[in-house]
């Protein structure tokens, strides 16, 4: 069935495999967002350079961020409404058998952007949401960078998990970040992903996404984390700078001294 924002057709038949998949729950869907709401949203991002973005710089990550409802344009704001409308998380929540909450907050969400150099490190995201209290279920991840080829990098990578060590172990999976695409993938599961290929596009082709994140009641299991847990890269091991900002940024009242605002 093709509606007015997203091609849920698509997103059923994917939604199949969910459970199945390796290194832990998710699905990658392809012509996620019908093409009239695609075209629509896909040049309403602000400019790199404009103010209002949050920006992280630092050695384990450099994007920027902005989930202000006030800045977003028409279509944009009528899209991240209808994802957080009660129906589509009803029907998330029917796929994933799952009672899910959105947040209309986009703690975490909305607009993300790299530009030459981008990079994200392997990392766990933020497991209680620092003002609902509920554990963060579903990351939603939709690509619309149109002019963005394979060629250009900026893979997400997803890795299974080292037990003993609480760190990513193997990269089990690459997902280029194709126009349209849309990946979901439960964050319950020691789900270690980031970017795995730096991003080596031309100035003015940027890497632009859409990070919606679904909500749930917390398990009693659930780890606490209240900011992201990053792992450093294979070559930044044993270095103990890096490994003093990963614990700056997963400490919550230390992380804002771990990045800096545009």
């Amino acid at each position: 069935m093709m509606e007015k924002f997203v091609n849920l057709h698509n997103l059923e038949k994917a939604m199949a495999g969910f459970k199945n998949a390796v290194p832990f729950d998710h699905v990658v869907v392809d012509d996620f967002l019908a093409e009239e709401c695609l075209e629509k949203i896909k040049d309403e991002f602000i400019g790199y350079d404009a103010p209002q973005w949050f920006s992280y710089k630092n050695q384990i990550e450099d994007k920027k961020a902005l989930n202000d409802w006030n800045i977003f344009p028409k279509d944009t704001y009528q899209l991240f409404q209808h994802l957080n409308s009660e129906r589509f998380v009803a029907a998330l929540s029917r796929l994933t058998g799952v009672t899910l909450h959105s947040d209309l907050g986009l703690h975490g969400g909305g607009w993300h952007i790299h530009g030459v150099g981008g990079n994200l490190n392997p990392h766990l995201d933020y497991s209680i949401h620092p003002k609902l209290g509920l554990q963060r279920k579903l990351n939603l991840i939709i690509y619309v960078s149109e002019q963005l080829e394979e060629k250009h990098g900026g893979h997400l990578g997803f890795w299974s998990n080292d037990e003993v060590a609480r760190q990513p172990d193997k990269l089990i999976k690459e997902i280029a970040p194709k126009f349209n695409r849309a990946v979901l993938f439960d964050t319950t599961q020691n789900s270690w992903h980031g970017m795995n290929r730096p991003l080596v596009q031309p100035e003015g082709i940027y890497r632009k996404s859409l990070a919606i994140y679904y909500l749930c009641k917390p398990a009693e299991s659930a780890d606490r984390r209240e900011r992201a847990l990053f792992a450093p890269r294979e070559e930044q091991r044993n270095n103990k700078d890096i490994e003093d900002l990963i614990r700056m940024r997963a400490d919550l009242n230390l992380s804002r001294f771990a990045y800096r605002k545009n």
